[in-house]
């Protein structure tokens, strides 16, 4: 992951006309999901919003995609006092997991919370099942926590076991972000005012036209994400695709798919081609936002 920086007077009201998140009413101990879209409501990343300061607002997002969102954000600054930076060298960014949420200020049952901690910000994450997560964002020369360090890999398996996939190159405007649930997890405000693809993100949800939902997959081969996922009744057409994925503790894979709702209901799937790997739907953490 990387960060992005976006300080000056007008960073509120910037990034408010250009997120899917009000970021204008996004208080000091609060930090939210957000997505920035193209003109036809595809996400082009996904951050983990929070501010340092009234003015001082950073956004997390994956590496991969970093340079290019930093240049196409940058095109709308226009006159807006608002500055926007590739601050990743000059912090440090660590993924907690379980008691050391505890361990270092964190609030558990308060999602989307934000706690400092002299130069460090701790942000809570949804959880992974009964494993609490955590984002401990600090300045590079600030002391690190002094916890046991989980692979990689498991970090990545909680992300997806949270049921939240985050916007990487290979699925670079792929889904509105409908299709991922961002609007069942507090990724998307429908009552602020307009941002790039607003108009069909707000139809997709007013109007009943989402066809594709996002949901957790188990299986006993690699995963990887970008994959086409298929359905028994359609042996050509690919009804979805894999969104994020990682190695299972207990063997397989697990990955989170966004794909046609009705394939979700009956059949089966498999990944990469109708003789792919076979995937075995798992139980999403959180309930799916109904439309309103």
């Amino acid at each position: 992951m990387g960060v992005i920086r976006v300080s000056g007077a007008d960073a509120n009201s910037f990034l408010q006309g250009q997120l899917t998140q009000d970021v204008a009413q996004l208080g000091m101990s609060e930090a939210r999901l957000a997505a920035f879209c193209n003109a036809k409501g595809r996400m082009q990343a996904s951050f983990v919003v929070f501010k340092r300061s009234p003015d001082d607002i950073l956004m997390v997002c994956s590496r991969d995609i970093l340079p290019a969102t930093l240049k196409r954000l940058s095109m709308f600054v226009m006159r807006a006092k608002a500055k926007l930076s590739d601050a990743s060298d000059e912090f440090t960014l660590l993924g907690l997991a379980g008691d050391a949420v505890a361990s270092q200020g964190g609030d558990a049952s308060r999602v989307w919370s934000k706690t400092d901690a002299e130069a460090a910000n701790l942000v809570v994450l949804p959880p992974a099942g009964n494993t609490a997560r955590a984002l401990w964002c600090a300045p590079v020369d600030t002391p690190t926590p002094a916890l046991p360090a989980i692979e990689l890999a498991q970090w990545q398996w909680l992300s997806v076991r949270s049921g939240i996939a985050m916007i990487t190159q290979p699925i670079f405007e792929a889904f509105v972000p409908q299709m991922l649930n961002y609007e069942s997890v507090g990724g998307v405000n429908f009552k602020k005012g307009c941002y790039p693809g607003q108009e069909i993100v707000a139809r997709s949800q007013f109007r009943g036209t989402l066809k594709r939902r996002a949901y957790i997959v188990h299986a006993n081969a690699p995963l990887n994400v970008g994959q086409e996922v298929f359905h028994s009744a359609d042996a050509e057409q690919p009804c979805g695709l894999v969104a994020s994925a990682a190695p299972a503790p207990d063997g397989g894979f697990d990955a989170i798919v966004s794909i046609q709702t009705a394939a979700a209901t009956d059949g089966s799937l498999t990944a990469v081609s109708a003789s792919g790997p076979a995937l075995d739907l798992l139980p999403l953490p959180y309930p799916l936002l109904e439309d309103l």
